[in-house]
């Protein structure tokens, strides 16, 4: 069905940490050496036997992580239940820019530009080796890392919009205009979303630890801050007191 000959070691993973790659794939024996072949080039591997576990995990991790928490994605097209192509255009419907590499055993022309079409990167055809599997993904991981590097930052939740570099917020669409510890204020609660923050961590974080003062100083930023985004400060939507405990964003 295919060559099982080992990649060969010419480059290390194309980030500092390991890429996550989700690897969708029914066949066991080809789930297994796909898994092999890029746990030994160094990537984190997770695995799906059909495509409802597959969109199960996807559901899952992004409502439990900041960020969608795959780099890649080898995706077969013929699975059980929920099909590829069906994945595929889920994940592109949602916006999801993941970089997807299908594996299928049609390789007609037709079928080819339909795995593209409906959102897939590449598409490698079975039989196939693992040296141009690795090879296929290195160039993924490559090309999405170069496109998403001459993208601008942003951090959203809801009707906020942070922008890190720039060191500007938009809040419905109007600027807003924040002193230098309320903006690092907003960008630590818009980077961990629901993560609640005592005082003392907000002051570490914000102030540094050498901070001398009243951890009330936190309670008058965070009020500041609630009348320059919240609609209603006295009912605020996005900066929350939890009473006891601190604060979070939503």
């Amino acid at each position: 069905m295919f060559s099982i000959e080992s990649a060969t070691h010419t480059a290390p993973p194309d980030l500092g940490r390991a890429n996550r790659i989700l690897v969708v794939e029914d066949e066991e024996l080809i789930r297994e050496m796909v898994v092999l072949a890029l746990e030994d080039e160094g990537y984190r591997v997770t695995v799906a036997e059909d495509g409802t576990t597959a969109l199960g995990l996807i559901r899952d991790t992004e409502r439990s992580a900041d960020q969608f928490p795959f780099d890649a994605i080898v995706l077969d097209i013929m699975l059980p239940q929920v099909n590829g192509l069906d994945l595929c255009r889920l994940l592109r419907h949602q916006g999801n820019p993941v970089p997807i590499l299908i594996l299928s055993a049609k390789g007609s022309e037709t079928d080819r530009v339909l795995g593209l079409e409906v959102g897939a990167d590449d598409y490698l055809t079975k039989p196939f080796s693992m040296r141009e599997l690795i090879a296929r993904c290195r160039a993924l991981l490559r090309r999405h890392r170069l496109e998403t590097a001459t993208q601008p930052i942003v951090l959203q939740f809801g009707d906020l919009a942070l922008y890190p570099q720039e060191c500007r917020v938009l809040a419905r669409g109007e600027q807003v205009n924040l002193s230098p510890k309320e903006f690092r204020l907003l960008e630590l609660f818009m980077g961990s979303p629901r993560r609640v923050w005592s005082r003392e961590q907000l002051l570490d974080r914000v102030w540094g630890v050498d901070f001398v003062g009243d951890s009330k100083t936190v309670d008058v930023h965070i009020r500041w801050l609630r009348e320059k985004i919240e609609r209603d400060p006295s009912t605020p939507e996005y900066i929350i007191t939890v009473r006891g405990f601190g604060y979070r964003l939503g």
